[in-house]
């Protein structure tokens, strides 16, 4: 596709001192650096040491085993073999893979006959360097003997806590996996998102792991401020719902429910109050769900319900606010799926609302009518869990990272609920949110303070300009700067929150805005920004350059049928738009572009910067 010098010569240029793992990591992925606990579980396996990583959710888990797979494979060692529970995400990593030129199979159910024995031969042959199956497919003794006859170099068991019985999400066929060991002599990666101490220790013993690596990274995420609020009504819910996508002025909603009916409910309560959702559950029908994710990835809808079932693969870089319309039966699947939120290392909002009906729900998806002691045991224990953290008055992510065992203690967060004050005390059982009372003359006095008002503004963020907030939102939409900033940090967010709702019941404000409702003056008229000069065209062309990088993404992803971040991450326009790059040298110091996306989509990207440059 280049004419003159290929891109490996350039790449390798310029990484020829560096070590194996690196250089894969760099010329393969297109990424920099390692995260803090990948190079060691990479430097274990290659090694040949089991492994064991705990790493939170959206920290580069795959990485782990992928890097050491390229590694080794290349090396003449053998293929990986990977242990993966969700068809989904094995389609999507299979298909990212052979995008970066790497030799990936998935060998499920979801394939035919004759494309499973092509599979099969492929992997016997030697010519397959990761091999994704299903932990039932894992635990066949015919896939067991085909074991025997390729070289392995690696087994990676991905969701590992799968394999204890005390784990959230338990599944017989992983307590089979340890039988692999029989049929191949190498080391073996075992990877998890959310287990606590116990589970640990019992998945490294249910897969028998001899004196594995153990990579524990930290569970606070600097970016999300969590929240919990009592309310006990569906009505009351979708108010309060309804006003926090409201208050997410930009970027995705993902909102959970524990049943389908509950999914489809608060769908169609929120379609009715004019936001556009859609609504993913296990029980429609699987084009139902891929429209339902289309549009929700393409933002046609920037709101989607579900329950777990839209769970592990989920990758949206920009989700703002991620809301558990009903408490989650273990703090580990809330910890999951909160962990969605804010990929993109940007502030994002985590809600949870609590409610007594909530945890019987849970005890009887939980507990089968035959079921065990023990298995009722772990249930009430893990709602128990639950129910600590719902109550906690101390920092939200301390209390995440004591219960899964971190070994050094966190740091308040000065971000959640508990650490603002703004936390209400939950009793045993609570009762519909009361309406706060708004102190006298505020509301007055809010009102005279908003008409210095510049543009509409989102209620949350209005709330925080006005209570002095220091939040990087504040700066980037400009309300540092409001003439009114931190007026009235002597009132409660609540009690701002309050009056604001008010001045909106009697017609003072009003709603502006169709994508994202934003309050204004009633009869105010907008003014420019002081002090922001007119775009220059070198801005506009800034952003018409990322406007055509991401249009030439979404075309090149429909041509090869797969997800647009396959093709390349958003944070290659935003480096692209940034550096523009003007020769092949110049792209080879783009991140997240390695030789192959270069040789790829190299002169394209080229194209574009030079025209719009």
């Amino acid at each position: 596709m280049f004419s003159g010098a290929r891109a490996e010569d350039v790449v390798e240029s310029n990484v020829a001192s560096l070590d194996g793992p690196t250089l894969v990591l760099r010329e393969v992925f297109g990424h920099a650096d390692f995260r803090p606990g990948q190079r060691r579980a990479v430097d274990a396996v290659v090694a040949g040491r089991d492994a064991v990583v705990l790493l939170p959710t959206g920290s580069g888990k795959s990485l782990c085993f992928q890097v050491p797979a390229v590694l080794l494979a290349r090396a003449g060692r053998g293929c990986t073999v990977v242990v993966s529970p969700l068809l989904a995400l094995m389609h999507d990593q299979v298909r990212a893979l052979r995008e970066l030129g790497i030799k990936a199979e998935a060998l499920n159910s979801n394939l035919t006959a004759a494309e499973q024995l092509r599979v099969v031969r492929a992997f016997e042959a030697g010519e397959v360097e990761l091999l994704y199956v299903s932990p039932e497919r894992a635990a066949q003794r015919r896939f067991r003997l085909s074991l025997e006859r390729p070289r392995v170099a690696l087994v990676a068991i991905d969701e590992a806590h799968c394999v204890s019985q005390w784990g959230h999400d338990f599944r017989p066929e992983y307590l089979r996996l340890h039988e692999l060991r029989r049929r191949v002599a190498c080391p073996v990666i075992a990877l998890t998102a959310t287990a606590t101490r116990r589970v640990l220790d019992e998945l490294i013993s249910g897969l028998q792991l001899v004196d594995p690596e153990r990579v524990e990274g930290s569970f606070a995420r600097a970016n999300l401020e969590f929240e919990v609020h009592a309310i006990a009504t569906d009505a009351a819910r979708v108010a309060a719902l309804t006003r926090a996508i409201a208050a997410a002025e930009r970027g995705r909603v993902i909102v959970y429910c524990s049943t389908r009916k509950q999914t489809q409910r608060v769908c169609k309560a929120l379609v009715k109050a004019g936001v556009g959702a859609g609504y993913y559950h296990a029980g429609r029908t699987k084009l139902a769900r891929e429209r339902a994710e289309a549009a929700f990835a393409s933002g046609k809808k920037r709101v989607l319900v579900a329950t777990n079932a839209f769970g592990m693969g989920v990758d949206f870089p920009d989700v703002r606010l991620l809301v558990h319309f009903a408490t989650p039966g273990s703090v580990e699947a809330y910890y999951q799926e909160a962990g969605r939120a804010g990929r993109d290392g940007h502030a994002s909002r985590c809600v949870l609302f609590y409610g007594a009906s909530d945890l019987m729900t849970q005890r009887r998806l939980g507990i089968p009518k035959r079921s065990s002691a023990s298995q009722r045991a772990r249930v009430e224990s893990a709602l128990d869990a639950m129910v600590a953290y719902v109550r906690t008055r101390a920092c939200r992510q301390q209390a995440m990272s004591e219960y899964f065992g971190a070994t050094e203690a966190a740091e308040p967060c000065g971000r959640c609920d508990c650490c603002r004050g703004e936390a209400t005390p939950i009793v045993a059982k609570p009762v519909a949110a009361v309406a706060t009372p708004v102190p006298a003359g505020l509301a007055e006095a809010i009102l005279t303070a908003l008409q210095d008002l510049q543009k509409p503004t989102g209620r949350l963020n209005l709330t925080r300009a006005l209570r002095g907030s220091k939040a990087k939102s504040m700066r980037q939409l400009g309300l540092d700067r409001f003439a009114h900033h931190g007026a009235f940090a002597d009132h409660k967010e609540a009690e701002v929150l309050a009056a604001l709702d008010a001045l909106l019941a009697s017609g003072a404000l009003v709603i502006k805005g169709r994508k994202y409702e934003k309050l204004w003056v009633a009869g105010a008229t907008q003014s420019p920004t002081p002090g922001r000069a007119p775009a220059s065209r070198k801005g506009r062309a800034r952003s018409e350059l990322a406007r055509e990088l991401e249009n030439y993404r979404r075309r090149v992803a429909r041509r090869l049928a797969c997800k647009p971040y396959m093709v390349f991450h958003r944070k290659v326009i935003a480096a692209v738009d940034r550096q523009r790059p003007q020769t092949l040298e110049d792209l080879a110091r783009v991140p997240g572009l390695g030789a192959i996306k270069i040789d790829e989509y190299g002169e394209d990207i080229l194209d574009l910067t030079r025209r719009l440059g």
